[in-house]
C-alpha cells in the first residue's frame, strides 16, 4: 500500500471511529434520561369523584316524547351520591306544544336517580322574547316544573317584572310570580 492510499483511507476510518463513539455515548445517555421514573407533581386527586367527563350530552325521554336535552362543559360524578355536579350547562326544555325553554347556569347538579337538577350562579331562562334571570332554580322532572324561591326578574322588551319567587308549569305553559311583585310596563306590552 501507498503512503498515499494509506493516508487517505486513515482519515475516514477515524472520523467514522469518533461518530460512532459519539452516538454510542450518545445513546446511552439519552436511555438513562428516559429510563428516569418520572415524577409528577401538582396532581389533585378527587376522592369523591367516581368519573370526570369533559363534555356531557343528556335527552330525558317520557313515554317516548322528549322533555329535555341537556348539554354541560363538564360533568363530575360523585360516588355513592346519586348526583353529578355539571359545570357550563345549557339545557332546552320542551312544553307539551314541542315549544323550546332554554335555561343556562353557571352550574348545576343532576339527581341521577330522579333526574331532577338544581341550577345556580348566573341563571337565564329564555322563552320567545321573554328572559328570566336568577340565582338559582330547581327543575323537578316527574312534575316537569321549574321554581325558584330566589328573586327572579322576567323582561319582556322593555317591560320588567320582578318577584320573590316563580314557578313555571313547562306541561302547562304558564308562569306564577308569587311574593312583592312589581312590575314597569311599557305601552307596547302584551302579557301573551
Amino acid at each position: 500500500m501507498t503512503h498515499s492510499l494509506k493516508q487517505k483511507l486513515t482519515y475516514p476510518l477515524i472520523g467514522l471511529l469518533i461518530a460512532m463513539v459519539i452516538l454510542i455515548s450518545g445513546f446511552f445517555y439519552f436511555d438513562k434520561l428516559l429510563s428516569k421514573p418520572v415524577q409528577l407533581q401538582n396532581i389533585k386527586i378527587d376522592t369523591k369523584a367516581a368519573l370526570k367527563l369533559n363534555v356531557l350530552k343528556q335527552i330525558s325521554k317520557k313515554n317516548g316524547i322528549k322533555e329535555w336535552e341537556l348539554e354541560a362543559a363538564s360533568a363530575t360524578l360523585l360516588k355513592d351520591e346519586n348526583k353529578a355536579v355539571l359545570i357550563g350547562v345549557s339545557i332546552i326544555f320542551f312544553t307539551k306544544d314541542n315549544k323550546k325553554v332554554c335555561l343556562t347556569s353557571e352550574k348545576g347538579i343532576l339527581n341521577t336517580k330522579t333526574h331532577d337538577i338544581l341550577f345556580s350562579d348566573t341563571v337565564v331562562v329564555t322563552y320567545e322574547t321573554s328572559v328570566l334571570r336568577t340565582d338559582k332554580l330547581h327543575y323537578t322532572k316527574k312534575a316537569h316544573i321549574i321554581t325558584s324561591d330566589t328573586h327572579v326578574t322576567l323582561e319582556k322588551q322593555t317591560s320588567v317584572i320582578e318577584a320573590d319567587s316563580m314557578i313555571i308549569e313547562l306541561n302547562d305553559n304558564y308562569t306564577i310570580l308569587k311574593g312583592h311583585v312589581r312590575g314597569k310596563f311599557s305601552e307596547n306590552f302584551n302579557i301573551m
